[in-house]
């Protein structure tokens, strides 16, 4: 390009100097070299302007936008009760114990007699023959207490990618980061499953200054012409439908964010509906994916594998979405679930002087020290069964409201392990240690393999206001609720996956169209516990506050956030 203005500028100088020789008028030569500088002015305007296009072409590829957010909480817990307790088969036991499986009681070195005199207790219970059947045996003392964390600061970012690979060919992407301000651990002490960072929930938990990679995929469209298409990766299943009101933003996710906020890899293909009913925007998709792996990186070569690959699939049907409707149905199913998921956690204290005295022993040397573990699941307890509806509706004046409706289904198998079965507690029962010193309690099943319907209600409405806009939500879980929503970042849990009832208000600031302030408060009222976990029986907040029920972790009886954040659009 640059060769060819040069040319035009020769050309043009040596008609001036031809001109200058036939006229030789100086008031003409005046205006011929005001007119070869505006030509010079233009040329070099053109150049920039076709220079940047070449480059564009050339070095642009890979579209990226993002968003960066700041968020300030105050969090406070009412009511956090520690009420541990197993439940043992005592009948297993005393046969056992009557048969000298574990020795003589009178013995003080028998594997007996040493578990009698560290819990006389159990002891003075057992020899009057109060412990028969499958009995709770507690583990601590009950504590009961508020927790205020009076500031809690995290920062997230996002960088979405984006790339045109043909014309019915992209890749999309999402990369993020998520950190609590003063922490890259990346690894937090297990106090209660929102706390346990996995496969599905990490671009929802604050882990540190490191970019995740949340999304992964291409699209191909039009696939020979029709309107099928396939698309495969890290798929786009957080924030969908009708979550991004309190997000401020568009769609973020393809599933209903009542039942779905959780990554996954797999595959979805999908059929424009629409090019045939003549409905707009109906959209048929079928999706798969895998949630968990159970072999590679297990220590599969030691061929001690017990746990099975988790396998997801369902249909999710945009049944109308026209710009201002928007109804949605989601079935959706999770085969062979196991009892936890692949993920590093801090083994908290409190639980290794239950479960591990002779290490604990070592650790009140270092009463400010956790160890990290790698932690992966015992076992395969069972199937998950999701479905739901969801409406929405985005009116002339701006006013936006939705409802949505969703049901779960936990179908156990009868297994178990230390915390519990599939919506049901683990029995245990007492075993010698693998040198015969030693009584331990092992999971032996499950207490109940029934199936577990559980339903969820959400409904809110975002109203224009001065400045912005004023939104109200309000969603309910009933006992068995248990769907996938972990990956969303309420600090204090993710709100849809409340079994109890949960309200928030939000003002939205507009200060431009890429930039907002949000104030907002949710508050907490469980109802029962193991709010997000299929692991484990749920058991009213209140009779373990009463300590008539127990829970292997901290259960809280009611909780709130109140937030502000900026958030810029770039």
């Amino acid at each position: 390009m640059r060769t060819l203005i040069s040319l035009l500028v020769a050309n043009a100088l040596a008609l001036s100097g031809s001109v200058y020789a036939a006229e030789n008028d100086a008031q003409k030569m005046a205006d011929l070299k005001q007119q070869l500088e505006d030509i010079t002015s233009e040329l070099d305007d053109l150049n920039d302007r076709v220079d940047g296009n070449e480059r564009h072409t050339a070095l642009d590829r890979l579209l990226i936008t993002g968003d960066f957010r700041t968020k300030a909480h105050t969090l406070h817990y009412q009511n956090v009760t520690w009420n541990p307790a197993i439940k043992v088969d005592f009948n297993d036991f005393g046969a056992k114990a009557m048969s000298g499986v574990f020795g003589s009681p009178t013995d003080a070195n028998s594997p007996l007699g040493k578990m009698m005199a560290a819990d006389p207790n159990l002891a003075a219970a057992f020899q009057s023959g109060q412990l028969q059947g499958v009995m709770p045996y507690a583990l601590a003392q009950k504590t009961t207490q508020d927790i205020d964390n009076d500031i809690y600061y995290t920062t997230r970012l996002r960088l979405n990618l984006k790339a045109k690979v043909w014309d019915n060919v992209s890749f999309s992407g999402r990369l993020s980061m998520f950190k609590n301000w003063g922490d890259s651990t990346g690894v937090n002490v297990f106090d209660s499953w929102n706390s346990f960072t996995m496969d599905g929930t990490s671009s929802g938990s604050p882990g540190g200054d490191f970019l995740r990679v949340e999304r992964a995929y291409f699209d191909w469209k039009n696939i020979n012409g029709s309107p099928l298409y396939l698309s495969i990766g890290r798929r786009p299943s957080t924030y969908g439908p009708p979550t991004q009101y309190r997000e401020n933003e568009k769609r973020g996710g393809t599933p209903s964010g009542h039942l779905v906020n959780f990554n996954f890899d797999g595959v979805t293909m999908g059929y424009h509906l629409g090019d045939i009913t003549g409905v707009e925007g109906q959209v048929v998709r079928f999706c798969y994916g895998q949630g968990f792996e159970s072999q590679w990186g297990n220590g599969e070569l030691f061929g001690d594998i017990v746990t099975k690959d988790t396998h997801l699939g369902g249909f999710n049907i945009d049944a109308i979405n026209d710009g201002k409707n928007f109804l949605q149905f989601t079935l959706f199913g999770a085969m062979d679930v196991n009892d936890g998921f692949k993920g590093t956690m801090a083994f908290p204290t409190q639980l290794a002087s239950i479960f591990a005295p002779t290490m604990y022993q070592d650790m009140q040397k270092f009463d400010n020290f956790n160890f990290v573990t790698r932690v992966q699941p015992s076992g395969v307890i069972g199937d998950i069964f999701l479905g739901g509806i969801g409406f929405s509706r985005e009116e002339d004046n701006d006013v936006k409201w939705f409802v949505s409706g969703g049901w779960t289904r936990t179908d156990g198998n009868g297994n178990a392990g230390m915390f519990g079965g599939m919506s049901s507690d683990a029995v245990f029962e007492a075993k010698l240690n693998s040198d015969g010193t030693e009584i331990i309690m092992m999971p032996s099943a499950a207490d109940d393999s029934g199936a577990k319907d559980g339903y969820s209600v959400y409904a809110g409405i975002q109203v224009p206001a001065p400045y912005g806009k004023v939104g109200f939500e309000y969603n309910y879980g009933s006992k068995y609720w248990t769907p996938f929503t972990q990956a969303q970042d309420d600090p204090i849990g993710s709100k849809l996956a409340t079994r109890g009832h949960v309200a928030e208000a939000y003002y939205m600031f507009d200060i431009n169209p890429n930039m907002f302030i949000k104030l907002a408060g949710i508050y907490y009222d469980y109802e029962y516990t193991g709010s997000g976990t299929p692991v484990g029986a749920p058991q009213k907040v209140d009779d373990v506050i009463a300590g008539s029920s127990y829970s292997m972790l901290p259960v809280v009886d009611t909780a709130y956030d109140v937030n502000a954040s900026l958030t810029i659009k770039f």
